[in-house]
This record gives structure tokens, sequence and C-alpha cells, in this order.
């Protein structure tokens, strides 16, 4: 079955696909309902030159299960900027479409960076066709998943925060994001990641809230970490939480507000893991399916 995708921006469309008749079939489907114009292969649009190049060769690429190397650890080197112009253009869509691509380690631009890229393509090649899947009846109740990779940059020893949160089954937010700031424990890590989801939950919330499917109940935010649990529902381990941010805090306002619960989950079943670092294959694959990405 062909993809068509469409890029609306005012008067403006951007048409791709896979399949170059039922791309005909829509420009024709268009130009009866709209005065419209043809103008052909894309070159301009948003202020972005796109330039059409065979030199990739990547279109029949082998198709791989991870998009990243087990244990792999990228540092910052000598720029490249060739492999910026021929293949970060693409990264911005995938990046929008595919939530197990949103990773830090993408905006890397060095030599030792060119091999990972081509893995993701890799990746990418046996991935298309999967996407979110929304089942209809779906329940309305959030559910959220918390979890840091403790240092895991190279270069900074920053944390790498993951989180992500269901509306029933359905996934409709994530992040992965390194940290701004290096974490003195894991147990630290996991808190500034854990107060990062609770806002995002907190804005679902207010969302759902406005389109007249309040939340009733708290929304659970399952952690693997017990410590940084009771570090939220019991504020007495000054010492160690003295150094860090006021704004981080926030989430045992919210805990206590019963806006969140605050349920341990197992690390074999902490579907935030596959957010903040490469796994291995069965691993990978064991939570990419809990994310209920179909083709």
């Amino acid at each position: 079955m062909g993809i068509v995708v469409l890029l609306v921006y005012v008067d403006d469309i951007v048409i791709t696909g896979s399949d170059s008749a039922l791309l005909g079939q829509l420009k024709t489907h268009l130009s009866e309902s709209f005065h419209m114009k043809d103008l052909g292969y894309l070159t301009y649009f948003l202020g972005l030159e796109v330039h059409h190049s065979p030199s990739a060769g990547l279109q029949g690429a082998t198709s791989v299960d991870t998009p990243m190397e087990l244990n792999a650890k990228l540092r910052k080197e000598e720029a490249t900027y060739l492999l910026i112009l021929v293949y970060t253009g693409s990264w911005w869509v995938v990046l929008f479409i595919s939530p197990l691509l949103d990773r830090t380690f993408l905006l890397l631009y060095s030599k030792s960076a060119s091999s990972f890229r081509l893995l993701i393509i890799h990746y990418v090649q046996g991935t298309s066709t999967r996407g979110l899947f929304f089942p209809a009846g779906n329940s309305t109740r959030l559910a959220a998943y918390s979890d840091a990779d403790w240092a895991g940059c190279a270069d900074t020893r920053r944390s790498m925060t993951g989180w992500c949160v269901f509306l029933g089954d359905a996934l409709i937010s994530w992040k992965s994001k390194k940290q701004d700031r290096v974490s003195k424990s894991s147990t630290e890590s996991e808190y500034r990641a854990m107060s990062l989801a609770c806002s995002e939950i907190i804005w679902l919330r207010g969302l759902l809230a406005e389109l007249d499917f309040s939340e009733t109940d708290p929304t659970p935010l399952h952690a693997d970490n017990t410590s940084v649990i009771q570090i939220t529902a019991n504020p007495v381990y000054h010492k160690r939480t003295k150094h860090i941010e006021v704004d981080c805090h926030s989430i045992r306002e919210a805990f206590e507000a019963r806006v969140i619960t605050l349920p341990h989950i197992s690390t074999d079943l902490q579907v935030a893991d596959i957010f903040t670092k490469a796994l291995p294959r069965h691993r990978h694959c064991l939570l990419s399916s809990k994310l209920i990405l179909v083709d």
C-alpha cells in the first residue's frame, strides 16, 4: 500500500509519497476542486532550497532492527559540514514522525557520527511504514513513564531524560533530551526527568479539560527508582536534594495535590528506557512494541 503525504503552509502545498500513481490521482483531484498550479519538483519552500541528487544512493538500503549500536558513545570532533548538507535535511522529517529517533546523537555532525547516520538510515528503511496507532473507543485516561540514563553523555557527563505519555493505549507525547546540567547521582537524574514529565502531564490534563475530557483521577507517573519516589513523597532528604533547582520540586506539589501518583514499575517494564539510550535488539523490539507502533 502506497503512502502520500501533504505538507500545507497557507496556500503552498508540498506533495510526496511512495506511489507515483497515487500522487497523480491526488493532484488531479485537488486541481478539480481548487485553482492550483503545479510547479513540478520541489526546489524552494519556506526559505529552503531543495536539490535532488542520486549521490546518497540509500533508497535500497537493507533494514536493521535498532537505530543505534549498543554502548555507542559519540564525542564531539572536527565537524564535517558535508554530512550536514547531505543528510540533515531529512532528519527533521524523521524526528517528527518517529518517536524512536528523537535522540540527541542525531544532532552530532562529526566524522565518527557518519556511520551512525548510515545505521539510522538502515533503521528507517525497515520502519518507514510504522506509525502511531489510535484505536477507536480508546480510553481518555492518561498514563506516563519517566526514566533517565545517568551521566550518559561521554563529553559532558550529563544525563539523558526520557519520558512518554499515553492516552489510553495511544502514545501521544514523548521526549528524549540531554539534561541541562550534571546530576550527582542516578536518583537526581531521574528526579529531574520526572519533573519534566510532570510538567507535560499538567499541560495535557489542562488540554483535555478544555476539550471537556477532564481527568478526575490523578495521573500515574511510573518510575523504576524507589529512591526518587521516596524523595518526592517524603521531602525530608534535605541534604540529598537541597542543591536541586526549585522548579524541579514542583513535582512534590503535584503529588500532594493528587495531580499525579508515583507507582513503582519494574525496570524490565519501564517503557521510557527506550528514549534514554541504545538498547539490545530484543529489548528495543520489546519496548517499541509497547509503544503500539504499527505498520
